[in-house]
């Protein structure tokens, strides 16, 4: 496991250790996960349900053929009635992830800064009335 330099790591982009690619991690997709699985699991025919799936993507897990997987997990997740992988973000966060960003897309174009450099930004509609 790498060194993560965000102050929130739950929620953060950072390149990987060889610097080719970025990292998102956000640890409430999981959590989320998990507790909806959960809160499934309580009913009896639900359990049953998931078992059977999860023994299906277990099974192809083994020697997964192509798009075996996507609709295996979807049934699990059919199954324990999760919602979409989705995680709120504030202003905050959003503009503390944009800072990560940007170091990552720095980092990973490193050899091509051509291809990373900022488009210059027209003025909006509202600033271009102003004047």
């Amino acid at each position: 496991m790498s060194t993560n330099p965000s102050r929130e790591p739950g929620l953060s982009i950072r390149p990987d250790t060889m610097w080719l690619a970025g990292i998102l991690r956000a640890d409430q997709i999981r959590r989320d996960t998990l507790v909806s699985l959960v809160a499934t699991w309580g009913d009896d025919e639900a359990r049953e349900d998931i078992l059977l799936q999860l023994d299906a993507l277990a099974e192809a897990v083994a020697s997964p053929r192509e798009g075996e997987l996507d609709h295996l997990i979807g049934a699990v997740e059919d199954a324990a009635a999760m919602d979409d992988a989705e995680v709120r973000i504030d202003l905050a966060a959003a503009l503390r992830l944009r800072a990560e960003l940007d170091a990552v897309i720095e980092t990973l174009g490193r050899f091509n800064p051509a291809a990373v450099a900022r488009p210059v930004a027209l003025p909006r509609r509202q600033d271009r009335r102003a004047s």
